[in-house]
């Protein structure tokens, strides 16, 4: 019988975690020991449980699981099969590090290699080979810029990837954003604060508390009511520019025009 192996889940979608317990359900020697819906409890639970194997998915809200992975390397040492929602060439970089990843959605077949891939290197002597491939991916993702080129909008069983360049503007709703890009509009799970440390503030202004806008986007300005000022964007929205951030927006329209 294979070693045992103590597995940790990691989702902020419940339905998600689920699905990866009722698929471990087929393998005796795997025990699940906890099961996390934010970064922040994934690293706490690694941590205190000492998992042999997370199933860990990329995007979440704040602390994301490429994250989770670099600050539990520096402490416990488990191993990681990314859950991702990222298309073929974002995950490139996965395949080239021989790391493993499940491309939601994923079937019976393919989780079955993931575990059969998390078995042989478990049992095996290469764990410290392991951990250099997982250090170097992540050195070569903060290698790269930081920020967020396309977006991944998880509605339910469908998931949606929008090229940044392609949004017109983002407006906040509660703990969501509304991400307007040409007729269309998504509502992701996220704050606004959040998002906008995430995209390049030269490309995507604060013009309001609760909307950024694609500078690339913007047609004219004009005059409104009392201090405020009107933006028109290129297909003719119009949005309220606050006073409060007009000068900022001037200072980058002058370096981009």
């Amino acid at each position: 019988m294979p070693e045992q192996l103590r597995i940790l889940i990691v989702d902020d979608e419940q339905l998600a975690r689920q699905r990866i317990g009722e698929l471990l359900k087929d393998y005796p020697d795997c025990e699940v020991v906890g099961e996390c819906s934010t970064g922040t409890e994934a690293i706490e639970a690694i941590r205190t449980k000492l998992p042999d194997l997370v199933f860990l998915d990329i995007q979440m809200p704040g602390l994301d699981g490429l994250e989770v992975a670099e600050r539990a390397l520096s402490g416990a040492d488990p191993l990681f099969v990314f859950v991702t929602a990222y298309d073929e060439h974002a995950i490139e970089a996965f395949k080239l590090n021989a790391l493993d990843y499940l491309l939601k959605p994923f079937d019976r077949d393919r989780f079955r290699v993931a575990i059969e891939r998390a078995r042989k290197q478990h049992s095996s002597d290469q764990k410290q080979e392991y951990d250099l491939r997982i250090l170097k991916l992540l050195e070569n993702l903060d290698n790269k810029s930081s920020y967020l080129d396309r977006l991944i909008i998880k509605n339910n069983d469908r998931v949606s990837v929008i090229r940044v360049e392609e949004i017109d503007w983002i407006e906040a709703e509660g703990n969501y954003v509304r991400i307007h890009y040409g007729k269309h509009s998504s509502l992701m799970r996220e704050t606004l604060t959040r998002l906008s440390n995430q995209l390049d503030p030269g490309k995507f202004p604060r013009i309001h508390r609760s909307r950024l806008v694609n500078i690339d986007r913007i047609q004219e300005m004009h005059p409104w009511a009392g201090p405020d000022w009107r933006i028109i964007l290129r297909n003719g929205t119009e949005l309220p520019l606050s006073r409060t951030y007009r000068d900022e927006l001037y200072r980058l329209l002058g370096k981009t025009g």
